[in-house]
């Protein structure tokens, strides 16, 4: 929050005499000492008023969500939110319709968790209305005034709330915002599948999402939404051993207690990319056919097969269950980053030229050739898979 196209935005902003403060995860991060990602900034002025401030400043700014007060100003790589300070005017449970105020406790009461509700001016004086600093301190995660109020503002925060325990608690769940999830709970399904992949994914990757995954199991809030989450334990087993860069979606696949159909079903719901989707069918598809024992030979064969990602994948998976054998899961992982697809030495133009019409048989001879060159452990060249093909295309 020091650099200098920080200093430049909140120069722009404060130009006629506002003042602005930093506010949320940016204020939290750094009262922690952890790295800042988002910068947020609140201002009395209206948006209106922000766009042409940052004009003046020569400063490129995207009127991202005006309605809401939200304006997004851009130094290049940097980008910074912008908000007019609020209040809801109405809420819908996932939406709401704000009316801008210049008050900053007003703006604060509106906030989710009292740790994201931390102000600091550009000078560094701290403004902690809601004493989310002792909340931070003590490792606890507690929603803004009533829990059930502010939860049914937008019913995401009840996963936002799992989230932040996750990555910010480091004691028990706060009692009243846990039974006010509970309560809430049925809610969910009124999210769209896109909100809930996106904040079950961030929840993911915290070191303690396994255990939190287990609150969640036990107090029923996965029913309504992710009733398919029921390995916690091979989660907390993935956590221990997957190393420094969490990989969510391999996590979100070490709790899948679904079948294949069921395991597309969670991806549509979710959402997810079509390369989300065939990943996460494909670790539960050829679960178990990655073993601590596979030979190097097995190995090239199942990452032919499989390709190197689900290989990896399945051995993380399998690492999970059987944390004993480290050695040989790490030498199965080096194998496959240092690993190449070979490509078969021949194609249909050899088959054709043999005088197979074009069509299906061709597809099928070439199959049979690959499945023989496999077998082979990839070793023919090509005037060997020429050979072979002449005797395939012989026998008819």
């Amino acid at each position: 929050m020091t650099s200098h196209e920080t200093g430049a935005i909140v120069a722009a902003l404060t130009a006629k005499g506002a003042v602005v403060r930093f506010v949320g995860g940016c204020v939290r991060d750094a009262l922690l000492e952890r790295s800042v990602k988002d910068i947020d900034i609140a201002t009395p002025d209206p948006p209106e008023r922000v766009l042409e401030l940052l004009r003046v400043a020569g400063i490129k700014a995207i009127p991202t969500g005006i309605d809401h007060g939200t304006v997004t100003a851009v130094i290049p790589p940097a980008h910074y939110e912008i908000t007019t300070l609020r209040v809801d005017a109405e809420t819908y449970g996932r939406h709401a319709r704000v009316e801008f105020s210049s008050d900053w406790e007003s703006d604060a009461a509106r906030r989710d968790f009292t740790i994201n509700a931390i102000y600091c001016d550009p000078q560094g004086e701290i403004f902690d209305p809601t004493g989310g600093i002792a909340d931070l301190e003590t490792g606890i995660v507690r929603f803004v005034g009533t829990p059930d109020t502010r939860i049914k503002e937008d019913y995401l925060r009840i996963l936002r709330f799992f989230r932040f325990t996750a990555f910010y608690g480091t004691q028990p769940a706060d009692s009243d915002g846990l039974a006010a999830c509970r309560e809430n709970a049925e809610a969910l399904t009124s999210l769209s599948g896109e909100r809930v992949a996106g904040e079950m994914l961030r929840f993911l990757e915290s070191v303690n999402s396994g255990a939190v995954l287990k609150l969640m199991e036990q107090n029923g809030i996965l029913d309504h939404l992710l009733p398919e989450l029921k390995r916690t334990d091979r989660l907390c087993g993935i956590i221990a051993v997957d190393g420094p860069d969490p990989d969510p979606l391999r996590r979100l696949a070490a709790a899948n207690s679904a079948d294949e159909d069921g395991t597309h079903a969670l991806a549509q719901r979710l959402r997810l990319s079509k390369a989300e989707r065939e990943r996460l069918t494909a670790i539960v598809t050829h679960e178990g056919e990655v073993a601590v024992d596979t030979g190097a030979r097995g190995r090239r064969r199942l990452l032919y097969r499989l390709g190197a990602q689900a290989f990896e994948d399945l051995a993380f998976l399998e690492w999970a269950a059987n944390p004993s054998e480290a050695r040989s899961w790490r030498r199965h992982l080096r194998f496959a980053a240092r690993w190449s697809r070979p490509a078969l030495p021949i194609g249909g133009a050899d088959v054709m030229a043999l005088g197979v019409p074009r069509g299906p048989e061709v597809g099928n001879i070439l199959e049979a050739v690959e499945a023989w060159w496999i077998k082979g452990d990839f070793k023919a060249d090509r005037e060997k898979c020429l050979v072979k093909l002449r005797q395939l295309v012989a026998i008819g």
